[in-house]
């Protein structure tokens, strides 16, 4: 079975994180990595609900198959841990501030094949 990989922080979910989650459960297992508290304030705020609110949210919605911290916006610690083949987002982050991680993503991806895939935001 393939397996796929979102990151979230999920402070707010909207019917665009729970698109990308659907899409993602079609391309495989799907691990969702809930940024912790301190990765959600190193590039915005402080998250409104803790870490713990979100992850119990975020494991009860459909298709999601393992929920796991991600300790910092970048992915490489969960993706070398996990090998997805797939990893899914929003095309939202081709510029701006978080193209760097984007562009990280793919690095860490190429190491065993993996794949990108972005879908309309």
């Amino acid at each position: 079975m393939k397996k796929a990989y979102v990151a979230i922080a999920a402070d707010f979910i909207h019917e665009g994180h729970l698109n990308v989650i659907k899409y993602a459960a079609n391309m495989g297992v799907l691990t969702v990595g809930v940024l912790t508290d301190s990765a959600v304030a190193s590039y915005r705020r402080l998250p409104y609900m803790p870490f713990e609110s979100r992850k119990i949210i975020v494991e009860n919605i459909k298709g999601v198959s393992n929920v796991i911290p991600q300790n910092s916006s970048d992915y490489s610690e969960n993706l070398r841990k996990l090998k997805p083949d797939y990893v899914i987002h929003g095309d939202d982050w081709q510029t701006g501030v978080l193209s760097e991680i984007r562009a990280n993503v793919i690095v860490t991806l190429s190491e065993w094949g993996g794949e990108l895939v972005e879908i309309p935001y």
